[in-house]
């Protein structure tokens, strides 16, 4: 891998707004050398689960529910029509096909005023991070109209793997002007229930296959695939795909993910990120009494538990992002803007320690 992050700071993906200029302004001012474009929670449209099915076939809407309906005349012919721009983008490279596969401003404004901004020149970034909803997430809280998971219909979960591999090629074609480096992080929260009853049947197989397929298509295009996990989950099962990133909630479950040790040096030795969610979104009273010190030291005593020297310290260093533990979306505005300061400052003050 030759992109090293070396503890740069990006975040997550969401924050508590309804103004995309606001919230795109303040991503460039706390993470302007890697931005993520903005999802704007307060936007019924831009939650993690709508903003990825605009496109899919057979959807349908009731009640500001939405689920497939595999039983209307109508559903074989938008699927037909999907598999062949899908196709038609794939093996033909069709530009005007993929353009059917887009983030549009109605489900995604902070994409594109993301771009707005890095046109005018108001940040240089080293990288520029996307993100979609994963495979495993979108899949198994979709439904059909008899309220039967869509992770269980062969059809349907086709469809979605391939709606978000060509929405992460969107992305990456859209943001490969810029001349940087392209992340795009899979956001896959429901991973936490894996190997529960709730999902019963599904393999950890079933999953790698899906995202395999997302990672490969992110590749394809020179970009870096990432995974993001906010709690904990089977780590063994994300380390055996071919992700370059992985990202998890630091702050409260680092000690689940270090049981994982060996996998965790082997992911490090082959070049692997590790993308350390160190400051909390999720405890807002956790929040408010940490600060950059606390946090540092955090990372520290983290750090010497998967390393044995300051060499291995440092060479982890050059391997990191420093994130919040998840979206901020959920929080207040003044909690929100409390994550960015202190990830500017714990990543400012990492760098100084480590990457200079």
């Amino acid at each position: 891998m030759s992109f090293l992050p070396n503890c740069l700071a990006t975040t997550i993906g969401s924050l508590p707004l309804d103004d995309a200029k606001e919230a795109t302004k303040l991503i460039l001012t706390y993470t302007p050398q890697i931005p993520a474009w903005v999802q704007l929670a307060k936007r019924f449209k831009e939650g993690m689960i709508i903003q990825f099915t605009d496109g899919l076939p057979g959807l349908r809407w009731s009640n500001k529910k939405v689920y497939f309906d595999t039983k209307d005349p109508a559903f074989q012919d938008e699927v037909l029509k999907f598999y062949e721009h899908y196709l038609a983008t794939t093996e033909e490279q069709s530009d005007s096909h993929l353009e059917k596969f887009s983030l549009t401003p109605h489900y995604a404004e902070g994409f594109h005023t993301l771009i707005e901004a890095l046109n005018r020149g108001e940040s240089y970034p080293i990288a520029i991070k996307g993100q979609v909803t994963g495979p495993f997430t979108l899949a198994t809280s979709l439904t059909d109209q008899n309220g039967k998971s869509a992770f269980y219909d062969p059809q349907l979960r086709d469809i979605i793997v391939k709606m978000i591999s060509l929405k992460t090629k969107w992305q990456i074609h859209k943001l490969r002007c810029f001349e940087v480096p392209i992340i795009i992080f899979i956001d896959e929260p429901s991973l936490v229930g894996f190997g529960s009853s709730a999902y019963v049947g599904i393999s950890a197989s079933d999953i790698q296959k899906d995202l395999n397929e997302i990672i490969t298509l992110i590749h394809s295009e020179n970009g870096y695939a990432g995974i993001h996990c906010c709690e904990n989950t089977d780590w063994s099962m994300l380390f055996a795909t071919d992700i370059d990133i992985l990202s998890f909630d630091a702050y409260s479950y680092f000690g689940k993910l270090i049981l994982y040790a060996e996998s965790l040096r082997n992911f490090i030795a082959r070049g692997g990120i590790l993308a350390w969610g160190l400051v909390p979104t999720s405890h807002p009273e956790k929040l408010k009494r940490e600060t950059t010190h606390s946090l540092i030291k955090k990372w520290h005593s983290q750090i010497m538990q998967l390393t044995h020297t300051n060499a291995d310290a440092k060479k982890v260093a050059q391997q990191s992002l420093i994130t919040p533990s998840c979206g901020a979306g959920s929080l207040s505005y003044e909690n929100a803007l409390r994550v960015l300061q202190l990830l500017k400052n714990v990543s400012q003050e990492l760098r100084k320690q480590y990457c200079s």
